[in-house]
Order: structure tokens, then C-alpha cells, then sequence
């Protein structure tokens, strides 16, 4: 008898563990797309597969670079993307024709991404580089990289994006360079962290920009950028210097509630229309020395923990400039001090009345 109750368990157990596997790999379900000529790379991952199911099925960079020669888009979702990623290796394409009235493209080494490129809510463990300097890297379809954590460094300097640029939620934990690219689409950076040193130096946005609630925690450059149509960067943070120099606004920029926690200089930009610096603090040198805002400049509770530096700044609007904030700590400490004192006397009353 307890024999056969033993085997009854071992048998019980045993069914359980096989059934909490199978389950578990229910869970963990994977598309692909068939094979084909110009059917794009396709891996979507389920939100139930364990990291290690993730890492069984991850995808290695060269598999992407093969889809990219081969003239193929590629569409991946909640996967790892393992091995370093080099660009410059594609074969060298022709200028789409739409391009070649651009003189600063003009004799160029073109290497092209043909298909559109999507990568969300996926991790990349190796480096992506497009390391040519005398040529350029022309992306053709849109590039979504929403919500994937990038945590080699992202070079893609010398691009031109000619649709879209979505980064929305992106994480780039070591450097992401975007030198003298070129967005003919507009680019959707909205709650996207940078890392250590972010750059956009001499880039061209043709299209709409927003960085709206997106995090800076290193260095960030845009020096000499050109925006061609609305920024906004709203509600967005710079932990350490930011240099917006020689950059120009040629449509409004919203810099409404951004919190400097370092310098912050824009000297020599020049503002086509509005500026608008609404709630914005500034906790170290702030300098628009030499800035031009042809709109209307709003600097309204904008607070400035150091004077700020106008020095031959021209603005449109008659009026004084904006200068150091009152430190708000100190009302506030009054405030307590009455109450405490008001406190002591009540105390004292009632002690005296005994």
C-alpha cells in the first residue's frame, strides 16, 4: 500500500513539473517571417519569455547586416541583438535621386540601409558604427527604435535619415553620436535616455523635433544644428554641460520647464521665432551672449541660480532681460521660523496658565 501511494506522488510530481514546463514555453511564443527575396527580417518575441528564452533565441548582428545587403527591411520586437554592428562594410549604393541636389553629398561614398528598420522594446549588446569619413550612410525607410536599451556605443554620424526617426523611450547607456546626420523626416525622441555624451553636432533636421521629457545625463551637443521646423524639448533634463551654440531655430523652440543642472550655452543661436524659456532653471552659467531672437523670447518664472550672461544678445521685444532668481529657500525658512515661534508661545501659554 504505501508503496503504491509512493508511485501515486512520484507520478503526481512528475506530471506537475512537465505541465509547468510545458506552460512556461507556451508562454515564450516567437514569430518569424517566411523566407523570401524581399520579405523583411522578422523575429517577434511574446512578453512572457524569460530572459533566458530571450538569449536562446537571440539574433546575431550579422544576420542583420546580411538582411541589409540583401536589400531586406528588418522587424524585431523584445529580442537580443548580440555582436557589433558595422556599418561601413555595406556595399556602396547610387544617391536616390531626390538627393542629388544636396552639394554636401555632392562626390560622396554612398552605403545604403534599403528597407525600413524596426527595433522595439529589444536589447543590443554590441556596438553600431558607421565609421566612413569620407562617405555617407543613406537609411531609406523609417527607423524605429522605441524602447530598446542600447548598451554599447551607437555611432550613425554621417547619415542622412530620409524618413522618419523614431527613438520614444530608447536608452543609450554609453555614447550615441549623430555627427553632421541629416533628418529629412523629423526625429520623436520623447522620454529617450542619453548617456554619457550625446551628439548631434552640425546635424540638419528638415523635419518636426522633440526631445519632450527625455534625459541627458552626460554631455550633450548641439552645436551648429540647424532645426528647420518646430523643437521641442520641454520638460527635459541636462545633468551635465550642454552647448546649443551656433545652432538655428528656424521655426519655434519650446525650452519650457527644462532643468540645466550645468552650463548651458547658447551663444551665437539665433532664433528665427519664438523661444520659449517658460519655467525653466538653470543652476550654473547660463550665457546667450550674442544669441539673436528675431520672435518673441519668453522667459517668464524661468528661475537662474547665477546671473545670467546677455552680453549683446539682440531681442525683438523691448524689455529688460531676465536676471537671477530669488533663492525661494528663504521665505520658506522664514515661514517656519514665525510658525515655530507661534508654537513656543501657545506652549507657553498654556504651561503659564497651570
Amino acid at each position: 500500500m504505501n508503496n503504491r501511494i509512493c508511485i501515486w506522488v512520484l507520478v503526481g510530481g512528475l506530471t506537475i513539473f512537465w505541465l509547468s514546463q510545458g506552460t512556461a514555453a507556451a508562454n515564450c511564443q516567437m514569430e518569424t517571417s517566411a523566407p523570401g527575396p524581399q520579405t523583411a527580417l522578422t523575429r517577434h518575441l511574446s512578453a512572457g519569455c524569460t530572459e533566458q528564452e530571450r538569449e536562446a533565441r537571440s539574433v546575431d548582428a550579422t544576420e542583420l547586416l546580411q538582411a541589409f545587403r540583401e536589400g531586406k527591411g528588418v522587424d524585431l520586437s523584445g529580442v537580443i541583438v548580440c555582436g557589433d554592428l558595422s556599418l561601413d562594410t555595406l556595399p556602396l549604393a547610387p544617391l536616390l535621386p531626390d538627393l542629388e541636389g544636396m552639394k554636401e553629398l555632392q562626390g560622396q561614398e554612398v552605403r545604403a540601409i534599403p528597407g525600413a528598420v524596426r527595433v522595439v522594446n529589444s536589447v543590443v549588446r554590441g556596438a553600431i558604427r558607421y565609421g566612413s569619413k569620407q562617405g555617407v550612410l543613406m537609411v531609406k525607410g523609417p527607423l524605429v527604435l522605441s524602447g530598446t536599451r542600447f548598451e554599447q556605443v551607437v555611432d550613425l554620424s554621417r547619415s542622412v535619415f530620409v524618413q522618419p526617426v523614431t527613438l520614444s523611450g530608447a536608452q543609450f547607456l554609453r555614447e550615441s553620436y549623430f555627427v553632421q546626420g541629416r533628418f529629412l523626416g523629423g526625429l520623436s525622441a520623447e522620454k529617450t535616455l542619453f548617456g554619457p555624451h550625446a551628439r548631434f553636432h552640425r546635424s540638419v533636421f528638415q523635419g518636426p523635433v522633440t526631445f519632450q521629457q527625455s534625459k541627458f545625463d552626460g554631455l550633450a551637443e548641439f552645436l551648429e544644428v540647424t532645426f528647420e521646423k518646430n523643437v521641442d524639448l520641454s520638460r527635459s533634463s541636462f545633468k551635465l554641460g550642454t552647448g546649443f551654440s551656433g545652432s538655428r531655430f528656424q521655426g519655434s523652440a519650446d525650452f519650457s520647464e527644462v532643468l540645466f543642472e550645468r552650463e548651458a550655452f547658447f551663444t551665437f543661436a539665433l532664433f528665427d521665432k519664438d523661444a520659449l524659456f517658460r519655467g525653466a532653471r538653470f543652476r550654473s552659467t547660463a550665457d546667450f551672449s550674442d544669441a539673436s531672437f528675431k520672435g518673441r523670447d519668453d522667459f517668464s518664472a524661468a528661475r537662474f541660480d547665477q546671473s545670467p550672461q546677455f552680453t549683446r544678445t539682440a531681442r525683438s521685444a523691448a524689455g529688460p532681460a531676465p536676471t537671477r532668481g530669488e533663492d525661494e529657500t528663504i521665505p520658506y525658512t522664514i515661514i517656519f521660523s514665525v510658525l515655530a515661534c507661534m508654537a513656543l508661545l501657545i506652549v507657553y501659554r498654556i504651561w503659564s496658565r497651570r
